[in-house]
């Protein structure tokens, strides 16, 4: 038995993809959200009962923001596994430079696996597949190559969304064209187990079913014209006055506690 399915905790860190956007709780909480590391959980617990999850993941972070205030917390929780993914949104702001990233996310994987614990870290996924992501591409594809360098280095887990065409189909996506839809929650949290060599049923990259008649022109500009209304302006908003989503935002899950 592997490293991961031995874990009798595991502490989840990084932004709003490990929080869970747009993964509704089926508790029904509003604002709260449910997500593939929780998801990964739940199969970790069928392996190891009592098995204890925190998610310190919030909204918005930044890289440095998740290192300062995530990674001592997760560090003191003494965790066996920890997932640790953070960066995309330092991504999408102007001015983003990969290789200093890398120098910071490197120290937070250093005091990760100081505490013994097995880090599974994550790839960006290939933003040249997704609508608006182009202009990103090769700043994320320069971060992901320092990305499997200290992991190569660090003795962790790469999950590779780069490769995963599975994520490629818009269905994958929610509306927002950020964050995951709850489908593609799913398979990420299978995408994952699948990294660290758990068994579970079903397949990340299973066959999507065959789509509708895809929209027309028109259709799709009203479809872009809502994204930017409803998605964009906001986001502009939030950076022009030095604002985020994850603002006075606590974690979800702040204590390892059996699921």
């Amino acid at each position: 038995m592997g490293e991961a399915q031995q874990a009798t905790t595991y502490v989840a860190i990084g932004d709003s993809f490990t929080e869970g956007l747009n993964d509704p709780d089926p508790g029904g909480e509003p604002d709260r959200f449910r997500g593939w590391a929780d998801r990964l959980a739940e199969h970790l617990a069928r392996e190891r009962p009592g098995l204890r999850y925190a998610n310190l993941a919030v909204r918005g972070k930044l890289l440095r923001q998740v290192v300062d205030e995530q990674v001592p917390r997760a560090v003191g929780l003494d965790p066996d596994l920890v997932t640790f993914c953070a960066g995309g949104n330092d991504m999408i702001r102007p001015g983003a430079d990969p290789d200093a990233l890398a120098v910071v996310f490197d120290d937070a994987v250093r005091r990760l696996r100081g505490t013994g614990a097995h880090v599974v870290v994550f790839t960006g996924f290939d933003t040249g597949k997704l609508r608006a992501g182009g202009r990103i591409r090769g700043k994320a594809a320069t971060f992901n190559m320092h990305l499997r360098a200290i992991a190569d280095v660090r003795g962790c887990t790469v999950v590779d969304l780069w490769s995963a065409s599975a994520f490629h189909d818009p269905r994958a996506w929610y509306e927002d064209r950020l964050h995951l839809s709850p489908e593609g929650h799913r398979r990420m949290a299978l995408r994952v187990a699948d990294a660290i060599g758990l068994d579970v049923d079903g397949s990340w990259h299973e066959p999507w079913p065959e789509p509708g008649t895809a929209p027309d022109w028109l259709t799709q500009r009203r479809q872009d014209l809502h994204w930017a209304r409803t998605y964009l302006l906001p986001w502009i908003g939030r950076r022009a006055t030095g604002r985020s989503s994850g603002d006075g935002r606590e974690p979800k899950r702040p204590t390892p506690l059996p699921l």
